[in-house]
Formats: structure tokens, sequence, C-alpha cells
């Protein structure tokens, strides 16, 4: 395997630049001194980001992009091997990485690489972990998998003691890398069109897990169920939270079965009329420690006692904290304010699975809407197909649901599934939900429909966004 040596700046090129993770590692080897180039489907704000950097960027992937002077490219997983950009890449001889491989090796030049993985939360979680990092002053580098404000993007080039990055499972990406902390949040069923089954996913989590030195830490959510399946045989400490918070009422006290047993869990949780969260984290070996979030949920609280678990290995001071978590806003995509439309708040989220889906709608009821909207557009077909009556489920959380087109991502084959095929399951569950085959049918239904003292989310992976982005610019 071809390895990056930071030391010695060479010719790279990512073939999908425009990604998340690919354009922030674009942007790490750029600010290393490394040539970079590459090329993406379309425009978008991340690659302008990135040409500003004098990153040059072709638009449309072609066999004659690539050069034969280049060192090395790195590939998406989305990347086939009918890609022109693959076959020339191949007739040339260059090396190529994945992009796991990529970030594993860059992570070796860090002391503390911090690896946040889990079916959910990964983003939201990073962020948090982030932003205690820079509310201590520790010069991290970060690789957030959404846009995060305050580093006005996806990647912050620090020093090299920490570095902070989502640890995604899909294609076992994870499994190239070398974190010495490590998180994971939740392990479900998803990216079926890769994994077998639960079993196996759980089982790629466990050599997730096992790659941890015996200096180093895993903290993990006590509510996966045979939470040892994972843990057992690892060579490092291991830190249990309480991830079972969702089905807690307001004002209640933490007093679940993972709250008994885990090494970090809350009690004394209210929330005020934005379902922000206060709470008293108990932690082991130290004091217990007043928490206040100003972002919305039970699940943030679990996201938050990661986080925390994770300050105190690195040994922060709790005033610190304390600050960080209270600092945090969010990530855009995540239960993200975007504005109004005929008095109706209007809010966008990244919610792709069922159980995202009914931890965002949840979320929203608690701020007890006249009439919660629901604008969904799912991912993948794969996943609609795998998870269908768990998404009709799921959105008939809703009061009223509108359909876009499923979103195919790096999909071709339609398997046969549609949103109308979901649109029926929701109507046999008695839900009113409407479909359109266009975001301008989308709009103009909703600029009619939504009014006062209602609260519509945008929903999914895809460009769902934009209609969010239409409506409140009205």
């Amino acid at each position: 395997m071809y390895q990056i040596d930071l030391t010695k700046p060479c010719s790279i090129y990512f073939v999908g630049i425009g990604g998340v993770s690919m354009s922030g590692l674009a942007e790490i080897l750029a600010d290393a001194g490394f040539r970079v180039s590459g090329s993406d489907r379309a425009p978008s704000e991340l690659c302008s980001h990135l040409e500003q950097k004098g990153i040059h960027i072709f638009y449309g992937q072609r066999k004659e992009n690539i050069s034969p002077e280049l060192d090395c490219a790195v590939l998406t997983a989305a990347i086939g091997h009918d890609n022109p950009e693959y076959i020339a890449l191949t007739e040339l001889g260059i090396p190529m990485l994945t992009r796991g491989q990529l970030l594993g090796q860059l992570m070796r030049y860090y002391h503390t690489p911090i690896a946040v993985s889990g079916t959910h939360g990964k983003t939201t979680t990073t962020s948090m972990v982030s932003e205690i990092l820079l509310q201590a002053g520790v010069d991290p580098t970060l690789s957030i998998g959404g846009i995060y404000p305050p580093i006005q993007g996806n990647t912050r080039v620090g020093g090299k003691e920490y570095f902070v990055l989502e640890a995604c499972e899909y294609t076992n990406s994870f499994l190239s890398f070398f974190p010495r902390i490590s998180i994971i949040l939740n392990i479900e069923e998803d990216h079926l069109d890769f994994f077998k089954d639960l079993a196996d996913i759980r089982s790629s989590f466990h050599r997730f897990a096992k790659l941890l030195p015996k200096d180093g830490a895993l903290i993990i959510n006590g509510a996966i169920e045979n939470p040892d399946e994972i843990t057992e045989d690892l060579a490092c400490p291991v830190y249990t939270y309480d991830g079972a918070l969702n089905s807690l009422s307001e004002g209640q006290a933490c007093s679940t079965d993972g709250a008994a047993h885990a090494d970090y869990y809350a009690e004394d949780i209210t929330f005020d009329e934005l379902d922000h969260a206060t709470f008293t984290a108990c932690r082991p070996k130290k004091s217990k420690l007043r928490i206040s979030l100003q972002v919305p949920g039970r699940h943030n609280v679990s996201n938050a006692l990661a986080a925390l678990a994770v300050a105190d290995l690195l040994d922060l001071e709790d005033e610190v904290i304390q600050r960080g978590l209270h600092a945090f806003r969010g990530t855009n995509r995540r239960f993200e304010t975007k504005g109004s439309v005929n008095g109706a708040v209007v809010i966008d989220d990244y919610a792709h699975h069922p159980s995202e889906i009914r931890t965002t709608l949840t979320t929203a009821r608690a701020m007890h809407p006249k009439t919660l909207w629901c604008a969904f557009q799912p991912h993948t077909y794969s996943r609609t197909k795998a998870f269908l009556k768990d998404f009709a489920q799921a959105l008939s959380l809703a009061d009223k649901i509108v359909l876009a087109d499923i979103y195919a991502a790096r999909e071709k084959d339609d398997l046969g599934i549609s949103s109308r095929t979901l649109q029926k399951e929701l109507q046999s569950l008695g839900k009113d939900c409407y479909y359109f085959p266009t975001f301008e049918e989308i709009q103009n239904f909703l600029l009619e429909n939504c009014t006062k003292e209602e609260m519509l989310i945008t929903m999914g992976a895809g460009d769902i966004y934009k209609i969010g982005d239409f409506l409140t610019k009205k």
C-alpha cells in the first residue's frame, strides 16, 4: 500500500473531492504543502472553499483529468471500477488509496487520535468533543462529517497533539484507522448494501474496538445490546455511558437499567421550553458535574456524556468541560433552524435512518407545535427497501408527511422501490401523506399549507435542505 509521508509533500488527486470527509482530507494535505487536485460531479460550497485555497477541481469525471505526474490518488467508496478516472489511474499504474486508508495514515502523525463511531450521532458528538478542546485552547486538528459554524467548515488544521474525527463503518473504512481513544455511540442495522446483517455489523465494530492500543481507551454506550461481545478481549480500559435516555419524560431523573451499570450517567434532568437539557453528570473517580446544553433532545444528553468521558480521559478541567458543552450550538443539518415560512418555523435535519427520524421527530414533538410537518427524502433504494415499515412507523410521529423521490446517491438499481411505496405504507397507518415528484411541487404545496404556529422539518441525507432554503427566503 502506498504510504503518505507528511514530511515529503507530493502530488495527490481526489476522485470525489467534494464529499464532506474527502474535502477535509484534501484541505489537511494542501495545508501540509501537498499539490492537491481532484474532481467531482458538480460545484458545491465545499468545492468553492477548496478552490479558494488554490486546489484545482475538474467538474465531471473523465479519463483526461488524470495526469501521469500524479503520485497518488484517493477514492471515495462510491467510485466503481467502471469510473473513467479509476480506469485511467489503473492504466497509468498510479497508486490508489481509499478515503479510510488515507485517514488512517494521517492519524499516525498525531499523539492522540480520537475516533467517534456509531450508526447515529457521530457528527454531533465529534463536534461536542471538538468544542470542548477548542474551549481548552489546545489547538486540535478536526475532521467533522458536517459543517460546524465555529470553524466555518468541516475541517480545522491545528497542532499534532489531538486529531478528532468521525469513524464511519461503511465498507469497513474505520478498520484502517489508528485511534488512541474511540467512542462507539450505537450499533444498529444500516448500510445493508454492504453488510450482511446486524451480526456482520457488530463484528466490524468489535474489530474496530480491537484497534485500540493497550494505553488507549474505549468509551461505549452501555445500552448497546450485549456490549461485552464488542468489548471482550480488549487490551485497553473500557468506559460505559448511559445511552438509554430517549424514553425519559421531561424532568424525570435518570433511572434506566443502563444508568445503574454505566460509568457515566445523568440524573436530575430537566428541559426548558426549547427542549434544552440541564442535568447532573455522574462519573467515576470524579465529583458530579452540572451540565447545561443549548441543543435540544434527550439524545444529546447521551452524546454529551460520551464527550464528557473523552474530556475526563484527557484530564481537562471541569470548568472547560461545562463551558464547551454549553457553547455547543449544533452543526449544520442537525436540527438546524433555517427560518420561517407563513409563520411556521422551518427546521432542517440530516436524519435518514428510522432511529434518527424517530429521535428528531420526538425532539420536535417536545416543542409542542400546532402541527408537525415532515418533508422527507428517502436516501438510497437499498435502505428504503430494507427499512420500509420502520420508516413508515418513525415518520408517523409527524402529523403530515410530504415525500420527495428517493435520493439514489451511489446506487443505480431502484430495486423495485419508490417513494410511492412508502406513501402507501404511511397511508395504511392512517397518516396524511403526500408525494410529489419535483421539489417545485413540494415547495408550492408547503407554501399553500404551512401556517402560523406549525413546524416544518425538511429531512434526509440528500438535497432536501434546498426546499427549506427556498421557503425561508420567500
